[in-house]
């Protein structure tokens, strides 16, 4: 039996209400040995206030040593286990823009790139083509037709769009055709499975009608192929935990990543204010809400420390307001670490508080690294937080007689 087996046998009904919030790769590392890290060095009085209150300790994403792409990340904290369930870069793409996916479909994630008159790769990235150049070529290439399969194309960003192939036959399981450097031509796309070959053959003849309708372009004249991705199987929240659940995001892919587990994409914020105002909003709708704050990790990836501490304190600026909606749990997280000092995504166990009336409360009354390690969650694996958040809302009944 595993986790969801059981939550499934033990769910309660009832009107309480569990907030997440997820500050994007909140972990992180002093600068100099016996420094500080962003989150302890952040003026953060609202998160001490809630330590003071709750139960904080370190949470590990997938496994120890192993540092996680934000897909591996949110799943553990939704309660998947991200080695078992696993979600591919072109479905996270397409699913993060609200293309829905049905079972059968392939996603790709696909970058324009400029192919030089050698049909070298010169630049992977078209030099970043703005938008609003991208998504007129993106659309042009709606015109390719491959007898028996559907085949959609929907912009996303800058240089970055989406593929879905749709048919009889395709598995996900394909290369990647960007070689990942300059000076060289892009890649063939090969299947790495018998299931995967009709989806090979498929991209090889996009590949081709692409080759012509962009050859006169400046930039954005070819592109690569990347993440090749079936539709995965993940039971929804509703089902494994009894929730209606909201998704309060900015960024497509952390949509995309709740809309996989059914969660419902509400509003359409831009700032962290625009989120809290969404969660008010929404407030009598929904039994759990995930709240997802993108800059701590960004910050932290440009190796920029006192910004991290600055979007760390912002974060903490909003607590007031999601307190006074009166939570029966608050969890305050991320999906990993993502230290300045190592300007990159790193396997250290994640900062975790939650705050319940029937949490056990443990003597800390601020939070960072230091008191985590010592907190009374201890360490545990990212996926038994979902768990340890519906009992606190008392939403798990007895197990065993």
């Amino acid at each position: 039996m595993d986790m969801h087996d059981l939550t499934r046998q033990l769910m309660i009904k009832n009107d309480s209400k569990i907030v997440m919030l997820v500050a994007d790769g909140l972990g992180g590392l002093p600068m100099t040995p016996g420094g500080k890290t962003e989150l302890e060095t952040a003026k953060t009085p609202n998160l001490d206030a809630l330590a003071t209150r709750g139960v904080q300790g370190a949470s590990i994403p997938v496994k120890p040593g192993i540092a996680p792409g934000s897909g591996p990340g949110h799943l553990g904290l939704f309660g998947y286990d991200p080695i078992q369930y696993q979600i591919g870069r072109g479905a996270l793409e397409a699913t993060g823009i609200g293309f829905e996916l049905q079972q059968g479909d392939v996603a790709v994630r696909c970058n324009f790139c400029t192919l030089d008159s050698e049909g070298k790769i010169s630049d992977r990235r078209a030099g970043r083509i703005p938008t609003e150049e991208s998504a007129p070529v993106a659309i042009s290439l709606r015109q390719i037709q491959i007898p028996g399969v559907e085949i959609f194309v929907e912009p996303v960003k800058e240089h970055r769009f989406v593929v879905v192939f749709r048919g009889e036959g395709l598995g996900g399981d394909v290369e990647d055709t960007d070689p990942q450097a300059t000076g060289v031509a892009p890649l063939t796309p090969v299947a790495r499975n018998k299931e995967s070959e009709k989806t090979a053959k498929v991209a090889k003849e996009f590949l081709r009608q692409a080759r012509e309708i962009l050859k006169d372009q400046p930039k954005a004249n070819f592109h690569t192929m990347r993440g090749f991705a079936a539709k995965p199987h993940l039971p929804s929240y509703e089902v494994v935990y009894g929730l209606r659940a909201a998704a309060i995001a900015v960024y497509p892919m952390y949509k995309g990543l709740a809309r996989l587990v059914g969660m419902e994409i509400v509003g359409q914020a831009q700032t962290l204010q625009d989120q809290i105002d969404v969660l008010k909003q929404n407030w009598d709708d929904y039994d759990f809400f995930f709240i997802h704050f993108k800059y701590v990790d960004s910050t932290g990836e440009d190796g920029n420390f006192d910004e991290k501490v600055k979007r760390i304190e912002q974060l903490d600026e909003v607590i007031p307001q999601i307190e006074a909606l009166g939570p029966q749990v608050l969890i305050v997280t991320g999906d990993h670490s993502t230290p300045a000092f190592l300007k990159s995504h790193s396997w250290h166990p994640v900062p975790t508080l939650l705050v319940s009336d029937c949490c056990r409360p443990d003597p800390h009354t601020t939070f960072g690294e230091a008191t985590c390690i010592t907190g009374g969650l201890g360490h545990f694996e990212a996926k038994y937080l979902m768990p340890l958040a519906l009992a606190n809302a008392d939403r798990l009944g007895k197990y065993g007689a």
